[in-house]
This record gives C-alpha cells, sequence and structure tokens, in this order.
C-alpha cells in the first residue's frame, strides 16, 4: 500500500522504518513545517493539506495533536504493526494504530483507533488502550488494565493488573503504578503518587 507519513521528525522516521518493514510503500512526509530536506531518502512533499488523498500514517507524537490531525484530515488511517511485533490472534487493533518493533499484544488486547503501542512495550491479556492513547519504549501493562482516550504511560512504566488509567492522564517514565489513576492527573515514582 502507498502511503504517506505525516510528521517528519524523529517519530516520523521512526514510523517510516517500520512501515517500510512492514511492507508499505512510503512515498514521502507531510509536515507544517516544509519545506524542508528529504528525510531517510524521501521528500517532504509539503504541508498537511497537501495528502493528495493518500492513506497517511499519522506519525505525531502528541496525542491530542494526533487526534486533531486525523479529524481534520479525514484519510484513511491504515494500521500499521511491525512484522517482529508478536500479537495474538485474537488481539485487535483499530485503524490508524500504530504497534513498533518487539512490541507485544496478549490474549484479546484492543488497541483503540489512533493509539501507539512503542518499542518493546508489553500489553497482555485483556487490556484496552482508548483513541490516541501512547504506551512509550518498554512500558508494561499487565492483565485487565484500562487506558483511558488520549493517556500516556511513560517509558519504562509498570502498570499492576486491573488498574485504570483516566483519560488524558500521564504516568510518569519509570513509574509503578499500583492504584487507579484519575482522568487528566500526572503520577510518577514506586510506587505511583500524584504529582502537583
Amino acid at each position: 500500500m502507498r502511503v504517506a507519513i505525516l510528521g517528519a521528525g524523529g517519530h516520523g522516521r521512526a514510523v517510516c522504518e517500520a512501515a517500510r518493514d512492514a511492507g508499505f510503500e512510503v512515498v514521502g512526509f507531510l509536515d507544517d513545517r516544509a519545506p524542508l530536506p528529504d528525510v531517510l531518502g524521501l521528500p517532504v512533499l509539503g504541508r498537511e493539506a497537501a495528502h493528495g488523498g493518500l492513506p497517511l500514517l499519522l506519525a505525531v507524537g502528541d496525542n491530542a495533536a494526533r487526534l486533531a490531525a486525523a479529524r481534520r484530515l479525514g484519510a484513511a488511517l491504515p494500521v500499521l504493526l511491525h512484522p517482529s511485533a508478536v500479537r495474538a490472534r485474537s488481539a485487535e487493533i483499530a485503524e490508524g494504530a500504530v504497534v513498533m518493533p518487539r512490541a507485544v499484544l496478549g490474549a484479546q488486547a484492543r488497541v483503540g483507533r489512533l493509539a501507539l503501542v512503542n518499542t518493546g512495550a508489553i500489553v497482555e491479556h485483556d487490556v484496552e488502550l482508548g483513541e490516541g492513547a501512547h504506551v512509550a519504549p518498554g512500558a508494561i501493562l499487565c492483565g485487565g488494565v484500562r487506558i483511558g482516550a488520549g493517556a500516556m504511560v511513560g517509558a519504562g512504566a509498570v502498570i499492576a493488573p486491573n488498574i485504570r488509567v483516566g483519560e488524558g492522564a500521564i504516568i510518569g517514565a519509570g513509574a509503578s503504578v499500583l492504584d487507579h489513576v484519575e482522568a487528566f492527573s500526572r503520577v510518577a515514582g514506586v510506587p505511583a503518587r500524584i504529582l502537583l
């Protein structure tokens, strides 16, 4: 499938490499900072509106900005599942979601629309990731965890079984989350505590 990538920064380059590994034909990048020099040997085709009907991989790291771009552009949003990722047969991945190298999706895990499961993250059985959520590299979500829309789980964080993380919440890198996390709150530490 021919695709363009929205976002020519570091995350865009990572998505490009993953897309090529997964067999996509990447024709170039779209970025509102255009004009920019070529990225990974591919042209920056122009600003986001220049997609010309091509399906888009949204490589925008900020969760809210990624969701807003999807609403504005109305483009087809293919799933990107890196071939080195491990996906249980019963795991579900919604449109526009990105699952990066060496990530694991357990039995009946559900990855929401435009969610991002980053490199080496583990999303265990029965986990639900809301729309636009991001699980950063090396994070571990134990069985039955629920992550709300637009929430961010930092690199290397561990979330205990059956914990709920509310919409828009931010879990700090390396946190150990043993209690439910309210919407739009920020927690960090071992064990994780609310940041004021």
